[in-house]
């Protein structure tokens, strides 16, 4: 074998090895390596060696192909990346999670997260609570997550399992998440400013139903076939309304309004200015949310009395 120099170790000078010597790892020189990175030429060990399209390439070289390669968006702004569509996944995990802490801590727990409009409440399980009047606002959040048997949760997990992935490699990680989360906020508000605030209200629906809401506009936008969608929503409908004693038609609506509106503002916004008329419209959507909660709550307090 023949011994090659080392090649330039990009500082401008190149430190010879004595001949006959055994090439080692420039970055573990107690390593013997015959293997060269196809970048710069360095010879590399197994830890060090990155696949590439041809042969290997060191640790370094690959960091810096990476931090000078230009980011590949869709055509909505969502970044494109690999992994597979990793926030759907961790919602309904976080969903599957919460159902099982139901069981393994009880009523009280299911009590303190699902959404319930009167100022203050009295359970056998956890005595005197507040509601969102009384300034639980993480209710309106927490209860996006609860449901009350596994048919309510596999209906709304296997929507979310088929809308969810096109929708984020769509829209980017990002961005679903805050459609996601915005429909849930939204639906949840809708309810608890147009149900009776002695009603408990749980379920993912409402953001389930605002990615029906993005999915209807992303479709319309890209003129895509809608007879799959329009059999899922079906689907969804029946399910609810056969197998649920008690359905928030309330939240329902306001998630599938907020997703129709957030789901504009992510496909409609002209490229060049893409990032500022996408949060311009998530908030003002998130605006009306609150402007809503701000006045069902001060009706709410302010008719205590009657309760």
């Amino acid at each position: 074998m023949t011994d090659l120099p080392r090649p330039d170790d990009g500082t401008g000078t190149e430190e010879p090895r004595p001949p006959g010597s055994v090439p080692v790892c420039y970055r573990h020189p107690e390593r013997e390596s015959y293997i060269r990175c196809q970048r710069c030429g360095r010879f590399i060990c197994p830890d060090c060696q990155r696949q590439a399209a041809v042969g290997f390439q060191c640790v370094e070289c690959v960091r810096e192909a990476a931090r000078t390669m230009p980011t590949i968006r869709t055509r909505f702004g969502g970044v494109v990346r690999g992994g597979g569509a990793v926030v759907t996944k961790v919602i309904l995990g976080l969903n599957v999670a919460v159902f099982a802490l139901t069981f393994l801590l009880g009523p009280a727990f299911e009590q303190w997260l699902m959404l319930i409009g009167r100022p203050w409440f009295l359970t056998p399980e956890i005595g005197e609570a507040p509601g969102v009047a009384g300034g639980a606002y993480w209710r309106l959040l927490t209860a996006a997550f609860l449901h009350l048997d596994l048919w309510h949760l596999l209906i709304n997990m296997f929507s979310l399992w088929v809308l969810g992935p096109p929708l984020e490699y769509l829209l980017g990680r990002f961005r679903f998440a805050a459609l996601y989360l915005g429909s849930a906020l939204a639906g949840s508000a809708v309810a608890y400013a147009f149900t009776s605030p002695l009603v408990p209200v749980v379920g993912a629906s409402g953001a389930i139903f605002g990615l029906f809401g993005a999915t209807v506009v992303l479709a319309r936008r890209m003129r895509a076939d809608m007879s799959w969608f329009v059999g899922i929503l079906a689907i969804n409908i029946v399910l609810n309304v056969v197998f649920r004693s008690f359905l928030s038609w309330q939240g329902h609506l306001g998630g599938f309004l907020a997703g129709l509106a957030i789901g504009a503002a992510l496909v409609y916004a002209p490229r060049e200015r893409r990032d500022l008329v996408q949060a311009l419209g998530f908030a003002l959507v998130m605006a009306a949310t609150i402007g809503l909660i701000v006045w069902r709550t001060s009706q709410l307090t302010g008719d205590y009395a009657g309760f």
